[in-house]
């Protein structure tokens, strides 16, 4: 079983940047890491993803402002958000897979407003 703690999130001017960070109970390393984002009353959607081996994937309209990257030897998955934009508001989740095993963490807030 992996815990998952997100933090960085906050309360950012659009046009901002945010770093989020994913830290793991335990050796996150054979896991693949995706980032989710759940607007307030919508359904979570995919911001981006990481292999175990470093190869990294974004929906279309998520590339270009954001870039996912991992330290194994940190236990961390890092989200980098630039040129933030009030429509990035949303509660972001960090998540394990493994096969048929997935692990959510609580999530942080972030908040685009001026």
């Amino acid at each position: 079983q992996v815990q998952l703690v997100e933090s960085g999130g906050g309360l950012v001017q659009p046009g901002g940047s945010l770093r989020l960070s994913c830290v793991a109970s335990g050796s996150i390393s054979i896991y693949a890491m995706d980032w989710y984002r759940q607007p307030q009353g919508k359904q979570r959607e995919l911001v981006a993803s990481i292999t175990s081996g470093g190869s990294t994937r974004y929906p279309d309209s998520m590339k270009g402002r954001f870039n996912i990257s991992r330290d194994n030897a940190k236990n961390t998955v890092y989200l980098q958000m630039n040129s933030l934009k009030p429509e990035d508001t949303a509660a972001y989740y960090c998540r394990a897979r493994l096969d048929w095993r997935t692990y959510w963490g609580q999530g942080t807030q972030v908040t685009i407003s001026s």
